[in-house]
């Protein structure tokens, strides 16, 4: 199989699809791998890098595209790439679709193999190819809320931890998935006041043992999260349905009586945000105002320590792009329920059943179904 990785275009997005090492990996078991130049420059892989590894480097995407039988990213593609992909080509990368149906429409007409990282599913309904980077996300949630709780940034200008004869900065963090614990721990690591509101007892009661008092764990309300938040500094949005669009659990009302230039930091912004008032960002204007309320809402959060976010997140991909090039994409997907969680559209057709509650001009296909009558 021929492997394609072109460079990321979303704004700022540093990370690669794959490092020299899973190049390496890929190239010892038979394949060709063809990457486009300077895909990982800015990260400290070199195209000699990749060469070394048995890659072929392309002078731009297009080459990559038109040759490669799977493409293998990390941001959702943009308008031209999807315009890129065609019948037959695999696409394996985070696709976020639920709220853009814009994406969904490209990509349904370009009949492509189109696997979402994001729902590849594990042992107890773990995501392990979400994980990595909402342990990234998670950790850099917080160090950008306390960057922009500083007053030149907009913030209120509350130290995290406080000094002696001060308060510290009262954290509060809704979900207490991967991304909520990893804020939790870097928020208590730095003797923040932290507070985390989660649905599942079972979660809240595993954190308190993690947690040992150093982070306060609520079951999560309308009324509690409206105590909390009320008395924010900074509210970290942590929630998510698995491939659907996230719920808002904070109202626009609510967001109008909050503490002037309280920051907020919506890690869901991916799928579509759980604020009522977030919008996506970029890291070159990471942040807006509303109602005097700091929203912090990129979309591609990890891609500002991309170096270490690439690595970790092959270490989880590696073995799933192993897998398809090997047996190829419909043996792989059928052999392997949980990669098979992934597959979001089959050739001009809808195969993950969330996408439809929020796209519900489609019908679903059950993956086994599209798979086999293709």
């Amino acid at each position: 199989m021929l492997i394609g990785v072109p460079k990321e275009i979303k704004n700022h997005e540093y990370r690669v699809g794959l490092t020299p090492a899973s190049i390496k990996d890929i190239v010892s078991h038979g394949h060709q791998v063809i990457i486009e130049t300077h895909a990982g420059k800015k990260i400290g892989f070199l195209d000699s890098d990749y060469v070394d590894a048995g890659a072929v480097i392309a002078p731009q995407s297009k080459a990559v595209y038109a040759d490669a039988d799977m493409i293998v990213k990390v941001k959702e593609p943009q308008p031209e790439e999807c315009q890129q992909l065609r019948e037959g080509q695999v696409l394996f990368a985070y696709l976020h679709l639920a709220p853009d149906p814009q994406q969904m429409s490209l990509l349904l007409d370009s009949k492509a193999t189109c696997i979402a990282y994001e729902t590849v599913t594990g042992v107890n309904n773990g995501l392990p190819l979400l994980a990595p980077m909402s342990e990234v996300a998670g950790r850099l949630a917080v160090l950008e809320g306390a960057h922009h709780m500083t007053v030149m940034n907009g913030g209120r200008g509350v130290l995290m931890s406080g000094v002696p004869g001060t308060a510290p900065a009262k954290v509060v963090i809704i979900g207490g998935g991967v991304v909520g614990y990893n804020a939790a721990m870097m928020a208590a690591g730095l003797n923040a006041d932290v507070t985390l509101l989660d649905i599942n007892v079972d979660r809240l009661r595993h954190l308190t043992d993690v947690f040992n008092g150093k982070v306060r764990c609520i079951y999560s309300t309308s009324a509690a999260i409206e105590e909390y938040c009320l008395q924010a500094d900074i509210i970290v949005g942590a929630v998510l349905v698995p491939g659907a669009e996230a719920p808002k659990v904070i109202s626009r009302e609510l967001i109008s009586r909050l503490r002037k230039r309280t920051v907020l930091v919506d890690v869901a912004i991916d799928q579509g945000g759980c604020f009522e008032t977030s919008r996506a960002t970029t890291h070159e204007q990471p942040t807006y105002m509303v109602d005097d309320i700091v929203h912090y809402c990129v979309a591609n959060i990890p891609s500002a320590v991309a170096h270490t976010a690439t690595q970790a997140l092959n270490n989880a991909t590696l073995p799933f792009v192993r897998a398809l090039a090997n047996k190829g994409y419909q043996a792989a997907l059928l052999d392997d329920k949980y990669l098979l969680g992934g597959l979001n559209i089959h050739n001009g057709q809808v195969t993950y059943p969330a996408l439809i509650n929020t796209l519900s001009q489609y019908d679903y296909v059950a993956p086994q179904v599209a798979l086999r009558s293709a």
